[in-house]
């Protein structure tokens, strides 16, 4: 590597990390950091080795393979969960929830409000401005059905609702 001046390899292998561990965080994408991580070895292990070009570039290769693979079968074998899975499912967190019906659902759909917005909705033949419960989702379209007066009366868990047994 003489054609790039006084730089030494090592130097430009550890840049390459650096750049390849910056360009990680700009772009989508699990892949860039082991390229990343093999150029910082590769970088070391030239410092320390004063390995030549050939070794260099055939170190690098290997490394960048070993790494993206085992840690594709590592993030495989232990996948990461979230907190909260429907973090970016807004329809999935609607689920249960209540809506009123904008458009009459008649024919089997309508129209729903629910928080700030309307909905396509399917569901049994129900007026405007009925409350209706979220129970799915299909699509675009939300799986209502109307809230019935038992669902809004919650027992405490103490109480017993049956008939009284002496």
């Amino acid at each position: 590597m003489d054609d790039l001046g006084s730089l030494d390899p090592h130097w430009i292998w550890l840049s390459i990390g650096l750049a390849l561990a910056a360009l990680e965080m700009v772009v989508p994408g699990v892949y860039l950091i082991w390229l990343a991580v093999a150029a910082l070895i590769t970088g070391t292990l030239t410092f320390v080795l004063d390995l030549g070009l050939v070794v260099q570039v055939t170190n690098f290769i290997f490394l960048s393979l070993i790494l993206a693979f085992s840690a594709k079968r590592w993030l495989r074998d232990r996948p990461i969960t979230s907190v909260d899975p429907l973090m970016n499912d807004r329809q999935g967190r609607m689920i249960g929830q209540t809506a009123v019906v904008t458009q009459a659902l008649e024919g089997g759909s309508g129209r729903v409000r629910y928080g700030d917005g309307e909905w396509s909705a399917r569901g049994p033949d129900v007026s405007e401005g009925v409350r209706v419960r979220i129970t799915g989702a299909d699509g675009t379209k939300l799986i209502v059905e109307p809230v019935t007066l038992l669902d809004q009366i919650k027992p405490a868990d103490d109480e017993d609702i049956g008939p009284e047994t002496a």
